[in-house]
């Protein structure tokens, strides 16, 4: 299956700028300094963009066509419709189409940016920052959307309220047509509504993220009131699981650790007690994406025996994190910023579950010649990201599926790189898709032989780290 952005739109589809409330000057600041590190500059400049078809103190924007925007930005409308996931995802866009007589019409809605106290205390956000910037910069940044508190304690308020400045008015006192026209004049029109610059961006969680089913059954009404779970409360938990990784279950005794004196559950204290209970497990340092594993509403071999080479192979990726499978491939050695980071954006943006992207490092890494190609990491994510894949074994049915469309994405490039030069090298083949291609020709014996010690290696490897985890949780 080839890349189907142009199914979403095309250059002729028409468009129009909305906002969702007024974007101003301070606005473009925190895009800048908070938004930038962690969407990229095309990103931003598409926003920055769209920003800019807006009239000064206006809601909505002029029509145009997706020609124009490409035109305004030199980019293509794939890079456009890949950008504008990224703003979807992150909560700075929202975008509706109405289709009639074969003519789409997309209305791209600008989210204000959050502000900086909710930016730095958002939980997730904050977090992914500051693994982009480092401690340092992260700091400098902080402390420029900060600034000293104003020592009221040796003032007296003497602000005088509104009865003691200004007197009522009887009705008496009103023109005699005011009754009948105050009835509407107060509201906007049907079709209009009031310019407001209270509404901001926050990112929003899939409702299958978290079982809170599970969650709630591990609660009972002798430890906290149900009541309490309120939804600010789960959207924060939700939040807070995907950061942390944290489960149904480990999430109620995190809950638990957050209660204030009248056992109500306090935000604040939550984002604390789950950091604590991450960095209890796994150190100091804050999460990245990459060190997430699979989470268990999602394995399918959690209360499984494997009987299959298949089956230990999809065990062992639900409970590893795809960077100790990038670890695993490079023999311990630490894998490169640039490969983190990409791995990180694959799942920020296509949303995938740390076991989908496992079963992409692998299928990549050994179709590849053990490289992780860029492009050929964020096709193939984009593609199961459409597809809505979520579990490991679901990734590997559709790679079986797949497998030509994916090799010909691979000779494509090649043929362009080569100009006509023959291409000797073949590409490995993980086990569990040959099947698939018992129908050609085999690889070189020296080739195969040393994709099967490879392969020997690996899952040594990932056996003896199931062990450890294992290990770990008996302890």
């Amino acid at each position: 299956m080839k890349e189907q952005h142009w199914k979403e739109m095309i250059p002729v589809d028409r468009y129009v700028v909305r906002s969702n409330g007024i974007l101003q000057e301070y606005d473009r600041k925190i895009l800048t300094m908070l938004y930038q590190p962690l969407v990229g500059t095309t990103c931003f400049g598409l926003y920055m963009t769209l920003w800019s078809e807006l009239e000064q103190d206006r809601l909505w924007g002029k029509e145009s066509t997706h020609h124009h925007l490409m035109s305004m930005m030199q980019i293509n409308l794939k890079a456009i419709y890949h950008e504008r996931l990224k703003l979807e995802g992150i909560g700075l866009l929202k975008t509706y189409i109405k289709e009639e007589d074969d003519v789409r019409v997309f209305i791209y809605e600008l989210i204000p940016p959050l502000t900086p106290h909710q930016f730095f205390n958002d939980g997730v956000l904050n977090v992914y920052l500051y693994n982009r910037l480092g401690k340092s910069i992260f700091q400098k940044v902080k402390n420029y959307f900060s600034d000293s508190l104003v020592d009221d304690q040796s003032f007296t308020d003497v602000t005088h309220s509104f009865n003691d400045v200004f007197k009522s008015v009887k009705a008496t006192e009103l023109a005699p047509s005011f009754q009948s026209e105050s009835k509407d004049v107060f509201s906007p029109d049907a079709q209009t509504d009031f310019v407001d610059s209270s509404k901001r961006a926050s990112i929003e969680m899939s409702p299958d993220s978290f079982d809170f089913d599970l969650f709630l059954a591990g609660l009972t009404d002798s430890m906290i009131s149900k009541r309490s779970i309120t939804s600010k409360v789960k959207q924060a938990i939700e939040k807070l699981a995907f950061l942390y990784g944290i489960d149904p279950l480990q999430m109620k005794n995190v809950v638990l650790d957050s209660l204030n004196e009248n056992d109500q559950v306090d935000i604040e204290l939550l984002r604390k007690a789950a950091q604590s209970f991450y960095q209890f497990e796994n150190g100091e340092a804050l999460p990245n994406l990459s060190e997430q594993i699979q989470p268990p509403m999602l394995r399918t071999m959690q209360e499984k025996q494997p009987q299959t080479k298949e089956e230990q192979l999809i065990q062992q990726l639900e409970v590893t994190s795809p960077r100790q499978l990038l670890i695993e491939f490079s023999g311990g050695a630490e894998p490169s910023k640039a490969d983190l980071q990409m791995i990180e954006e694959v799942m920020f943006n296509q949303k995938l579950s740390p076991g989908v992207v496992n079963v992409l490092i692998y299928y990549v890494m050994l179709r590849s010649d053990m490289k992780l190609s860029k492009s050929y990491v964020e096709k193939i994510a984009g593609h199961w990201a459409r597809k809505k894949v979520q579990t490991v074994q679901d990734a590997m049915n559709l790679a079986k599926n797949e497998q030509k469309e994916y090799q010909n994405w691979t000779e494509a490039k090649q043929n362009k790189k080569t100009a006509g030069r023959k291409i000797v090298r073949k590409e490995m083949v993980p086990e569990w898709l040959s099947d698939e291609e018992k129908e050609e020709k085999k690889q070189p014996s020296k080739e195969v032989d040393g994709f099967e010690e490879e392969k020997r290696k690996l899952q040594e490897e990932l056996k003896q780290l199931d062990q450890e985890l294992k290990q770990k949780h008996k302890e």
